[in-house]
């Protein structure tokens, strides 16, 4: 079970191995980290733990950074949760947090707070005020406080760097197939089903109007999906348009989804739409008609999709 605390909340009794990192996305990069933190942990009787920071650090140090994430912090914990990982551990990063010294975040948060025995780090790690340390100090630091520590290859440091990287792009521009083989999983959008103006409903397209609370989690080029959801845990097929819905003047951007077979009211639920395949970029029709005749033919493509790839 992955617990995700506040680390001012946390203090172990039970020893601990632990990795640092964003770990946005949970891809498949990733996951070949986690793993290995959790096999150790199970074959050595150590809680296996995350520690990751929130805000990202450059939303922090660089206030204009404008950085998109793949996932939301719930998001990140329900995906480790499912790999099997203890605890993730969130540290509220503050610019009062980067000024402390290496050795200093060492004591207090790996050995006082997580009594950590083991590390398992990349090799160009960098911690502490300025960022000024590096694995061999923490392996210094390691023998001064009684724990292991595991470097992680340059070839697994940089699988992950490039993967996060053609992640963000593949969502930028509309590329589905490329963003989940990369993960191992679908891309997310998880919000609140909320009012809308209920024009799908007067084209014979009822939609839930999907918000996303995270202003800083990343969505996907516009243009419209075929998706997946679990409902009161039912699997739910559907299509969604991210966009402005041009043909009928709209001003903001909007998340809506058309659920196949599916009526029962879901406001103010919390609902994670899976998105399975792109089917085209938004656009604008001539009339109303028009875009209702798109409709069905986008209707028609998902089906088949959904039908050739997951019946």
């Amino acid at each position: 079970m992955s617990k995700i605390k506040n680390i001012n909340a946390y203090k172990s009794v039970e020893p601990s191995i632990v990795t640092i990192g964003t770990f946005d996305g949970v891809h498949v990069g990733h996951q070949k980290i986690v793993k290995r933190l959790i096999n150790i942990g199970n074959q050595t009787q150590l809680k296996s733990v995350i520690l990751t920071f929130f805000p990202h650090p450059r939303m922090v140090l660089q206030k204009d950074s404008g950085i998109k994430l793949i996932n939301t912090i719930t998001e990140r914990g329900a995906i480790l949760d499912a790999l099997g990982l203890d605890y993730l551990l969130i540290k509220k990063f503050t610019k009062a947090f980067s000024r402390l010294s290496a050795e200093d975040f060492v004591k207090k948060i790996l050995v006082d707070t997580l009594n950590v025995k083991k590390v398992i780090i990349g090799y160009d790690h960098r911690f502490g005020r300025n960022r000024n340390a590096d694995i061999n100090d923490l392996k210094k630091f390691g023998d001064l406080y009684g724990f292991e520590v595991e470097e992680i290859s340059a070839q697994d440091i940089d699988d992950v760097a490039v993967s996060s990287t053609k992640i963000r792009k593949a969502l930028e521009e509309g590329d589905i197939a490329k963003a989940n083989a990369f993960l191992g999983y679908p891309f997310m959008l998880t919000g609140k089903v909320v009012e809308g103006k209920a024009l799908g409903r007067q084209i014979d397209y009822p939609t839930a109007n999907i918000q996303i609370a995270e202003d800083y989690k990343l969505i996907p080029k516009h243009g419209a999906y075929v998706v997946s959801a679990v409902i009161n845990k039912k699997l739910v097929y559907g299509m969604m348009n991210i966009g402005f819905n041009p043909t009928v003047e709209g001003q903001e951007e909007t998340i809506e989804v058309h659920f196949f077979d599916f009526n029962k009211n879901i406001y103010s639920k919390t609902v994670q739409i899976d998105l399975l395949h792109r089917l085209r970029d938004e656009q604008k029709f001539e009339s109303v008609n028009a875009l209702k005749d798109q409709l069905l033919k986008d209707k028609e493509v998902s089906l088949s999709y959904i039908k050739s790839h997951f019946n």
